[in-house]
Order: structure tokens, then sequence, then C-alpha cells
């Protein structure tokens, strides 16, 4: 017989009966949402918690999820990471439209007679670090290119047709689900999206005015982005959303030969505001206190 305790059951054990939300995931023990929406708890004053869940990936664990989100009284959403983004989707009663396009869900909102919507903030937040961290760019520049095509990749490039980026470079591993991936969004008037092989992805560079790396390429215990930077132009943004560690291989480079890069923890803490806001109330900003925090709890 097992003595691990029932996540469920600690998790209620945290909140003692306060408002709570928790992220969601298989493994999840990594995650820094705890640390970001504890700042807000604490600097609103606010009496809730936020924990973690590890939700198997399976049918039935996260039919368990939905079944206990509903069921407590004090529960108001959480937050969803690898792998359940896609596979919470139609177990839950409604999805936003934006996250509907996405197609994957990282934030649910418990709504006041007790049903769930799936939101995607991911595509807020990759902006919203951008704007911030790059404010020199400019979606109407030029071509952005986009590396990786997962379900980041889907948030990002759905943020920056919005954005009216006019021609998206588009270069995955896997070359067919790049296609995919730019099949499903079809851009608007004169908007283009060009599919590259992962071999020519150096080449895809030239003339662009971004680069996004969405892959897991660079994180800790995983290779580095293996890219010659040399086509880049040098005005050009570096933008790699892997927060793990803060300055990949990737940005560094980019960094020595004079690109403004952009690191993924300004993303993870801008993609928390709205669902932050939909389950305790307040308004929230990014700040430089936050991000200090977390960086410290990431051992940065």
């Amino acid at each position: 017989m097992s003595n691990t305790a029932d996540p469920y059951d600690t998790l209620l054990a945290e909140a003692a009966g306060r408002p709570f939300a928790a992220i969601a995931g298989w493994p999840v023990g990594h995650s820094r949402s705890p640390a970001l929406h504890g700042f807000w708890l604490k600097q609103h004053r606010i009496d809730a918690h936020y924990g973690r869940l590890p939700v198997e990936p399976k049918r039935a664990a996260l039919e368990k999820l939905v079944s206990f989100l509903k069921s407590t009284p004090n529960a108001r959403g959480c937050n969803l990471t690898l792998p359940h983004k896609i596979e919470i989707m139609p177990l839950l009663d409604r999805i936003d439209p934006g996250a509907h396009r996405i197609g994957a869900v990282n934030t649910v909102v418990k709504q006041p007679d007790g049903t769930l919507e799936g939101r995607n903030t991911d595509g807020f937040g990759f902006l919203q670090a951008l704007q911030h961290n790059a404010p020199h760019w400019s979606p109407a520049a030029g071509p952005v290119v986009v590396l990786g095509a997962g379900g980041a990749a889907r948030a990002v490039v759905a943020s920056l047709l919005d954005a009216g980026v006019p021609e998206l470079r588009l270069a995955n591993r896997t070359r067919e689900t790049a296609v995919d991936l730019g099949v499903a969004f079809t851009p608007a008037g004169g908007q283009r999206i060009v599919v590259g092989s992962w071999n020519e992805r150096s080449e895809l560079l030239k003339g662009s005015t971004l680069l996004v790396n969405t892959t897991s390429l660079g994180m800790t215990g995983q290779p580095a982005l293996d890219i010659d930077l040399a086509p880049l132009p040098r005005e050009a943004a570096v933008y790699d959303i892997v927060y793990v560690p803060l300055e990949t291989h990737l940005l560094a480079a980019a960094r020595s030969r004079g690109n403004r890069c952009v690191d993924g923890l300004g993303m993870l803490l801008h993609q928390g505001r709205p669902g932050f806001e939909a389950w305790f109330g307040p308004k929230v900003d990014v700040t430089v206190e936050q991000r200090r925090a977390v960086a410290t709890d990431l051992g940065a």
C-alpha cells in the first residue's frame, strides 16, 4: 500500500478553505507558476492559494481534474502545462474563440455557474514580453522566423499574424508538422507563411526582423539549438521562449553580436496575468521585483 499523499487532498489542505487555483501537468514540480502567482497574492494581500497538481497523461486523470474543479466550491480554475493543453479541450464546457483557433488551452476559468471555460494566454504573454523587452521591433517591419511547430508555436504564430507580421517563415525538425501549422493558420490579406526545411533554418534568417525559438532545444537537459546567426541582421531581435536557463546558448550568441534579446521568463510572467485576474480579481502588472523573485525561485 502506497504512503504517497493524494495530490488533491494535499492541495485542499494547503488551501485550507481559501479560494485557490493550481498548475496541472505531468511532471509539474519544475513549474514556477506558484512563485509568480504567489507574488501577486502577497502583493495584493489576497487570502488565497496557488498550488501544484500532478495529473497523469490519461483521460481518466483529466476527467478527475475537471470533476474536482467543478465540485470544489473554493476552486477557481487552473493552468495547464505539458502534456494536457490539447487533451483537456473536449472535457471543458466552453472554449474561448482564441484558444479554439490556437488549438490549445493553458488556462481554465471556473464560471459563476460552475462551468469551466478554456482559454489560451500564451500568445498574449508572448507579445507583451516582446513589446516590453524589444520596443524597437515593429510587426510590420518585415519577415519573422519561428522555429518549432508545437503548442507554443501555435500561440506564437497566431499572435504574430494578428499583430500584422507580413511574412512568417517556419522551420521544424519534422517538416510535415510545420506544414500542418502553416495550413492551420492561413493568413489574411497579403500576409505569407513560408515553410522551410530544418536544414535551411539559417538561410531563413536573411532579411528577417525577429527570430523566435519555440523548441525545447537549449533548455536545461536538452542539446543547444544549432544555428548560424550570420545571415540575421544585427538590428533584428532574438526571442527564446525557454526560461531554464534564462540565458540560452542562442541568446548568448545573439547578444554577443549585438542583437536585442528576449528570454522566456517574460512570456511566463505575462501569460499569468489574465488567469490571475479572472481567478482572484485585481488587475496585475509584471514588475522588476516579481521577475527577480521568480528568477530567484529558478535558481538564476
